[in-house]
């Protein structure tokens, strides 16, 4: 259970990500983690700009000159930026289950404000509403994203509980002493096998 918002330092990653690219500017970074985020998410200006002028203080990028824009602020990787990528790929990899969190926290934080009798917000004139309708809404993008990105949408009946002690389960190391979740049942592998398949499609 996280106690705070998004996991910290998720936006230096994405804006190292994005500057391995190619070489980018302020502005342009925040419109590529809004694309990225679907739209509903938007760095502030305040946030992305300290982290460049971050980065560049300690070398992490450089600024490169444009001919043809000489007036704006581009910002390259360096090489010590490639070190410090490859340690925030290693450090946001690690926190999946923070992310997972997040999103679920505020899915219940919404269904709440829809459902629970302790609430009593005034959304009359407002655009959206706490509904069953708009949370539909809402589940039935993840679904699409999902299947978009992963292919068809199974089902998984477990509890938060039940699901995370099988995500430790998995990262357990095996009973023949192989890395952790290198042993696998038939089961697994026909899931794996249908993902692959999927993949490929």
């Amino acid at each position: 259970m996280r106690k705070s918002g998004p996991p910290k330092g998720l936006i230096s990653y994405l804006v190292l990500e994005l500057l391995d690219e190619r070489p980018r500017y302020g502005y342009e970074l925040l419109g590529e983690i809004t694309e990225i985020s679907g739209g509903h998410w938007e760095p502030s200006y305040g946030s992305v700009y300290p982290i460049l002028y971050k980065f560049e203080e300690e070398g992490v990028a450089e600024r490169v000159e444009r001919a043809d824009e000489p007036d704006r602020k581009y910002f390259a990787l360096t090489d010590a930026g490639r070190e410090e990528l490859a340690e925030k790929r290693r450090e946001i990899g690690g926190e999946a289950r923070d992310f997972g969190d997040v999103v679920l926290g505020f899915y219940h934080l919404y269904a709440a404000l829809a459902t629970d009798g302790r609430f009593e917000v005034d959304d009359a004139d407002a655009d959206w509403a706490f509904s069953e309708r708009y949370s539909a809404w809402i589940v039935e993008q993840m679904i699409r994203h999902h299947e978009r990105d992963f292919g068809e949408f199974e089902r998984i009946d477990a509890s938060p509980d039940e699901f995370y002690a099988r995500a430790d389960d998995a990262d357990a190391p095996s009973e023949s002493g192989g890395a952790p979740g290198e042993a696998e049942t038939a089961d697994d592998a026909e899931e794996s096998e249908g993902a692959s398949g999927a993949a490929d499609d």
